[in-house]
């Protein structure tokens, strides 16, 4: 039991917990993990009727996340995900407010055929402002991050990262790396790209942490540079997982990895279970029969253990998308 709160702390890390919510027993609990687990692995389809149950319970971030796998399913905001985004933002939650307030253009409200107590968007849009806002006020940096994108305005993301919020500042990063902002001095980007990658990285943020990898390898500084990859691939996320996983197998990869085609093969079986969508087992399907050719059944039996005990010693591989459904 304490194993799987520190796996769903690490899976739910993005998450921030606002005003009420509703005391969930032990199955609705589960339900509510293992529903965000599958949403993360791109497998909303699979997610919807175990976050039913936790939402239908009235926890606000099983409804959000409920609201997103609707959403994602049928690629369009329809009635029913509405519903409980609706459901969410009422117990103060702003990314439901934020998601409400591109809703569309407000067919309804035009016909004049809203049901009683429906706020447009541009109603939902403001009660996020005013909601985040005041969070940020007491200093709330992720509050900061998310009125970044209810305001349009730069300097809310720039006082999230000044407050510390990870994703912010991996976020932020990315940014000024697509040419966003001035820099006088040319190399004095790269500096800043480079600083909000470690400082995001060491806050936690997977994807910092392969990114960060990356600027530690261009350096020449393979041990760090290998520390913050497996720290990467510790945390689920796939990108890094996979590359990790598959350096095993090729002698001589630029991060210095000694080969090991066992440990290769185990760790990039458990890929094959993202089947939902995205790249990553189609990698895997593509590289495993290459590294098979290096084992015998005998070691290809003991790959499998060594996947299994990664897998039962870690969190869930998870996308990490971004709760902003970006």
């Amino acid at each position: 039991m304490e194993q799987h709160l520190w796996v769903a702390a690490l899976v739910l890390a993005s998450v921030h917990t606002l005003a009420w919510a509703a005391e969930l027993g032990p199955e609705q609990s589960e339900a509510k993990f293992h529903g965000i687990v599958l949403y993360s692995q791109h497998k909303a389809i699979s997610a919807e009727p175990y976050l039913k149950i936790a939402a239908e319970a009235g926890d606000r971030e099983a409804q959000y996340y409920l609201g997103e796998t609707i959403r994602f399913n049928k690629r369009y905001m329809t009635e029913e995900a509405e519903k409980w985004y609706t459901a969410a933002a009422n117990q103060g939650d702003y990314y439901a407010m934020y998601q409400l307030s591109g809703k569309g253009s407000d067919l309804c409200n035009a016909m004049g055929n809203c049901p009683a107590g429906t706020k447009t968007a541009g109603e939902w849009l403001l009660q996020g402002r005013e909601t985040a806002k005041a969070l940020a006020d007491k200093g709330d940096a992720e509050a900061m991050y998310v009125l970044h994108f209810l305001t349009n305005k730069d300097e809310w993301l720039e006082k999230s990262v000044a407050a510390g919020y990870p994703r912010g500042q991996w976020y932020l990063a990315v940014m000024y790396r697509e040419g966003m902002g001035f820099f006088l001095l040319p190399w004095k980007r790269s500096e800043k790209i480079r600083d909000l990658f470690q400082r995001s990285a060491e806050g936690g943020y997977p994807k910092a942490m392969l990114e960060y990898a990356g600027e530690l390898q261009d350096r020449g500084d393979l041990d760090q540079a290998r520390y913050w990859l497996r720290k990467g691939a510790e945390t689920g996320y796939t990108t890094t997982f996979g590359e990790y996983a598959v350096s095993f197998s090729i002698p001589g990869n630029p991060w210095g990895i000694p080969t090991d085609y066992v440990r290769s093969y185990g760790l990039m079986s458990l890929l094959l279970e993202l089947d939902g969508g995205g790249n990553s087992r189609n990698f895997a399907q593509g590289e495993l029969p290459r590294i098979a050719e290096h084992l015998s059944p005998e070691q290809i039996e003991e790959a499998k253990k060594i996947g299994t005990e990664w897998k039962a010693t870690h969190p869930p591989l998870s996308y990490f998308p971004d709760k902003l459904g970006f």
